[in-house]
């Protein structure tokens, strides 16, 4: 058993956002540390995960997932180290992937934790490419969006962690164009020149339907959505007969505080036989195997790239959210703890 220390560090809401969160909803705290009961282990997190989804459960509503509660701490992806445990299946040293980021010291149901290797890739990465990101991706495009070879496709939200990696995934799969948006234009060249992209556009160099019928002028088969908005409403426009959408994301209404407007084109995905699904990762661990065959191989023979924008220091974690949610990060925004 590794020395445990007296206190930790933990980030808690202690204000629901109005809009846009501010620095004030947040708090850094100490909290006493103590060694784990049975069942349980101590993990020192390295690295944590600040992600879209974590906006919504700052709000008190109903949801897939539970909201945030006030005056308690966050929670979210994280890697670290076992310190102590109190659970024959881990020892001091090991690494694992659990759910209580947000945090320095994580108190860890030992059946919630999962072993990562760290000599097989960067421990980072169990947060993004082989992690939920990188499987959100892969479940959405290959599942939900029954992407086949041949299909043109388009990604919104495309240099962000999942977007980054769906176009990609599409590209080494045979797709006959990949198109995506993002908020730069240092991203688009980003997407073209390093992600492999056919095409890219900065969304906010003109209207998204008009930019993205200029980057495919035949229409689109599949469209994954990370955005909303605009962009949802341009891509009904784009899909072709038969089209498939899949819908994880609407980054352009989290912080809305009245009601956003939906497509004003739905009444297309009738004559056009459209399919939008949404997806949540949850639904396919089945593909988890499969996932992380695939993803490593191509991470082995360079097919597959991928980008970190990573925060030092637990005191910047929330600094690192409020910038994934302005779109300040290239590929997946990570918080990792030093000392």
């Amino acid at each position: 058993m590794s020395e445990i220390p007296a206190v930790s560090r933990e980030w808690h809401l202690v204000r629901r956002p109005q809009g846009w969160p501010v620095a004030e909803d947040f708090a850094l705290r100490e909290v006493p540390v103590a060694a784990p009961a049975p069942g349980r282990i101590l993990v020192r997190n390295l690295h944590m995960s600040v992600d879209p989804y974590m906006r919504g459960r700052m709000n008190d509503v109903k949801s897939y997932v539970p909201p945030f509660q006030l005056d308690k701490p966050m929670d979210g992806g994280a890697v670290g180290e076992v310190v102590a445990s109190a659970d024959e299946r881990f020892a001091v040293g090991d690494h694992v992937l659990h759910g209580l980021g947000w945090r320095e010291y994580a108190d860890v149901d030992a059946k919630h934790a999962t072993k990562v290797d760290g000599s097989l890739a960067p421990l980072s990465t169990y947060l993004g490419v082989l992690g939920m990101p990188g499987l959100t991706a892969y479940a959405g495009l290959f599942e939900v969006a029954s992407f086949k070879e041949g299909d043109s496709v388009f990604v919104s939200g495309a240099a962000g962690a999942v977007g980054s990696l769906v176009g990609q995934f599409a590209k080494i799969k045979g797709a006959s164009a990949v198109i995506g948006s993002a908020g730069s234009d240092e991203k688009v060249t980003l997407l073209t020149e390093k992600y492999g992209f056919d095409a890219a556009f900065n969304y906010k160099n003109g209207p998204v339907g008009e930019q993205l019928k200029s980057a495919a002028p035949e229409g689109i088969d599949v469209y994954f959505d990370n955005v909303g908005g605009d962009h949802l409403e341009a891509a009904i426009s784009s899909l072709k007969v038969h089209g498939r959408a899949t819908l994880c994301g609407a980054i352009a209404q989290y912080n809305a505080t009245e009601p956003t407007p939906g497509p004003r084109n739905l009444a297309l995905v009738i004559g056009k036989r459209l399919r939008l699904q949404g997806v949540l990762v949850g639904d396919h661990t089945g593909l988890q195997q499969q996932f992380v065959q695939d993803v490593a191989g191509w991470l082995r023979s360079g097919e597959l790239r991928y980008d970190e924008t990573v925060f030092e220091g637990i005191e910047n974690a929330t600094d690192a959210f409020l910038g994934m949610l302005r779109g300040e990060n290239t590929g997946k925004m990570i918080v990792s703890f030093t000392g």
